[in-house]
């Protein structure tokens, strides 16, 4: 078997954040010793998390078994997650810090599944997959992070199940959403729809999707951690994996 050294696009600053929310639960559970130290499993886990490493693959080189490996991760993505902010708190602080308008987008987390599985068929990305809602900033911040749902499920569905819109009115906040949210209603602005559009709502759609446009970027953020590109473990992880990542995301870009 051969071995190579590989380096991560993440802070060191990211590193000792995760290795301290693992050391503090070891002290909190009176974990007994382990192979390896807060700081190793850390590692292994944003190898995982950034990469998209096999299990296999990372027991090899951590020098630790496979079913090792999976409970490291297992056990360090569910204390990330359990930090992602919730939606209310995240609603309430965006008031408070005068945002003129948050963005909500849908994405889709493609995961390893054949056509029979028609539930989680997205016929607008022709894929299967798991549909999550993503509120961030207008600089382009993910502030939310929703659960994972059917990839069948309509974005504007999805909102809904998840309270976003009903939420967002109660709060206040302006919302720019693409045509996948037509029909929330208030607070949420779509762009206008129909053909031979009047200049003034081509106008109003060019500068929607302006003011947008870094919001969206929030989900190619979500995307830069190889793990979202395709899924190939249990497809309901991908709520919980998609929350982790957020709060490794902020950490990462110093928020």
């Amino acid at each position: 078997m051969l071995f190579y050294r590989a380096a991560l696009p993440l802070s060191r600053a990211t590193l000792d954040y995760l290795a301290g929310v693992v050391r503090r639960h070891r002290k909190k559970i009176g974990s007994c010793w382990r192979k390896l130290s807060p700081g190793r499993q850390a590692l292994l886990v944003l190898a995982h998390l950034r990469t998209g490493e096999t299990f296999a693959a990372l027991a090899a080189g951590f020098g630790v078994g496979t079913a090792t490996a999976w409970r490291y991760v297992q056990e360090t993505v569910a204390l990330l997650a359990a930090r992602a902010p919730k939606l209310d708190a995240v609603l309430g602080t965006a008031n408070k810090a005068g945002h003129a308008f948050v963005v909500i987008d849908g994405t889709l987390i493609p995961i390893d599944r054949v056509a029979a599985d028609r539930p989680f068929y997205s016929g607008k990305h022709r894929k299967h997959g798991l549909n999550l809602q993503v509120i961030a900033s207008s600089q382009g911040q993910i502030l939310w992070v929703s659960g994972a749902l059917p990839g069948a499920v309509h974005d504007l569905t999805a909102a809904r199940i998840w309270g976003i819109v009903r939420r967002l009115a109660a709060a206040g906040l302006i919302t720019l959403a693409d045509k996948g949210y037509i029909g929330a209603g208030e607070p949420v602005i779509t762009p206008y729809r129909g053909r031979n559009k009047p200049p003034s709502q081509k106008a109003a759609n060019r500068a929607h999707a302006r003011l947008r446009a870094p919001g969206e970027r929030a989900n190619a953020q979500l995307k830069t951690w190889h793990i979202l590109r395709k899924l190939r473990c249990c497809p309901w992880r991908a709520g919980q994996l998609a929350k982790a990542i957020h709060v490794l995301q902020t950490h990462e870009i110093g928020g």
